[in-house]
């Protein structure tokens, strides 16, 4: 499993859904996160940019993730 350089997850208001961004060196990995409700916490999200990175065979460590915005304004 590779190794993933970081991740970014980010609510995108045009989606009304949350977006998570997995960085390994250049790449970007763009994916939504399925089933997360827009008030989640930033636990919820952060695993599942972790479970997303491992779906598409990156390890990824929860100190990794930067949580852009937990309380998304509608």
């Amino acid at each position: 499993m590779l190794r993933a350089t970081n991740a970014k997850v980010a609510w995108d208001p045009s989606k009304k859904r949350w977006q998570v961004q997995i960085h390994f060196g250049l790449e970007v990995i763009k994916r939504a996160l399925q089933k997360v409700e827009q008030n989640a916490s930033e636990d919820v999200l952060r695993n599942g940019a972790i479970q997303t990175a491992k779906d598409e065979g990156y390890d990824l460590q929860a100190e990794q993730v930067v949580i852009e915005s937990s309380v998304p304004t509608s």
